[in-house]
């Protein structure tokens, strides 16, 4: 393995502490490669009152917005960080994003003729209500050019889903690219009695499981709407929502005005390595965005036998295969409400669903992804390196 070790500097403006699927998937990453033998450096921006217990981590200064909270933007200059990137000798960039750290990675590998691959984990323009100061059409329009100028500039694009490289290719990206679902680590092992104890649930509740940011692009609205629904028909369902965001104090209003405020939990920011036991607990996984490029709470979720109720149309659902390991839906509460009874009311199918979930789930695997992003470093490299070929052919033509 040491004649294959790879030496990689990944660039991201969302790493942990900050709890998102970019940053649990960078996590992941990273810890399959070092596994594998490869050298991983990251770069990312400082986070208030966070200290690394990664010492190949490097933190650019950063500060955050009035709309980037709990979201630090990395502040030039750089002088200082690139002393210290010179000091290694890469053998490949891994940019997860077209933002300020993104575009530092991308100067840095053209300067040095490193190779470099950027992963698109995001649908950007979806976002644009996080910038307020301009018409959102305008914001839209300014991030689609913007992705197209950065990912035509890497040798390899991965993304993490076939509905995320279509918008590339809409976009005129026409880089080589991957599609690589992020993978979950294995499941943690947690007593589902004991647990669902310690978390204060009866035995004879039915715990529905969203786990993600509050945020207006979430969807959440569908999910206290179908809440209603289905609890009028079955009493004993209750729903959890671990994570937190800027939307908490609307989805608390939603909640009550659904009329089921008293039966959802809102659990708020939780530690990466502490949400486990929330799968362990729950009986069936809900999850509404349709703004995803990728279904890694999905996958998450499968690992401890959790079927998936999803609304079709973004990344997530890609996760679910219809009859599997749960159910696609509409983005209409009625027919997800009918979906959660239907599984609940046959134990048969429940149990069947829940076994391909796990089944499913070991197929995406953490470390079947980290081989896979490893092959594309490979042909990334191998490309770059025909590039030069043909260029000295040309000079000494």
């Amino acid at each position: 393995m040491a004649g294959d070790a790879l030496r990689i500097a990944l660039f991201s403006d969302s790493t942990l502490p900050i709890l998102n699927g970019v940053a649990v998937s960078i996590d992941a990453l990273v810890r399959e490669m070092r596994n594998a033998g490869h050298s991983v450096h990251v770069y990312t921006a400082a986070f208030p009152g966070y200290r690394d217990p990664d010492p190949n981590t490097f933190r650019f200064p950063a500060f955050e917005t009035p709309w980037s909270k709990g979201y630090p933007v990395a502040t030039p200059p750089y002088y200082g960080m690139l002393h210290r990137f010179r000091k290694h000798a890469y053998d490949l960039i891994h940019t997860h994003t077209p933002g300020p750290i993104g575009l530092v990675g991308l100067r840095w590998a053209q300067s040095h003729e490193i190779p470099i691959v950027s992963t698109y984990h995001t649908l950007y323009d979806r976002y644009a209500h996080y910038i307020p100061l301009f018409p959102r059409r305008y914001v839209r329009h300014k991030i689609a050019k913007h992705t197209n100028f950065y990912y035509n500039r890497v040798d390899h694009v991965i993304t993490p889903s076939a509905a995320a490289l279509r918008w590339l290719r809409r976009h005129s990206v026409r880089t080589p690219a991957s599609v690589i679902p992020t993978g979950a680590p294995p499941r943690a092992m947690h007593d589902r009695a004991e647990t669902r104890s310690k978390l204060g649930i009866p035995a004879q509740q039915r715990m529905l499981l969203y786990v993600g940011r509050l945020a207006r692009e979430k969807n959440l609205g569908l999910l206290f709407d179908m809440a209603s629904l289905a609890f009028d028909q079955d009493p004993s369902l209750r729903l959890w929502l671990v994570g937190d965001g800027p939307y908490r104090g609307e989805a608390t209003t939603m909640a009550r005005r659904a009329g089921v405020g008293d039966r959802v939990h809102f659990v708020g920011e939780v530690a990466r390595n502490e949400v486990d036991p929330y799968y362990a607990a729950a009986d069936l996984f809900v999850f509404s965005s349709i703004t995803e490029t990728q279904g890694l709470v999905v996958q998450e979720a499968g690992t401890y036998g959790l079927p998936a109720v999803v609304v079709g149309g973004g990344g997530a659902s890609a996760g679910v295969v219809d009859g599997q390991n749960g159910f696609v839906v509409r983005n209409e509460p009625r027919e997800m409400a009918e979906r959660v009874l239907e599984i609940f009311a046959d134990e048969p199918l429940h149990a069947r669903l829940s076994e391909g979930a796990v089944r499913l789930a070991r197929q995406y695997g953490s470390e079947a992804m980290a081989e896979k992003v490893v092959a594309v470093y490979h042909r990334a490299m191998e490309a770059r390196s025909r590039e030069r070929v043909r260029e000295n052919d040309i000079v000494l033509a």
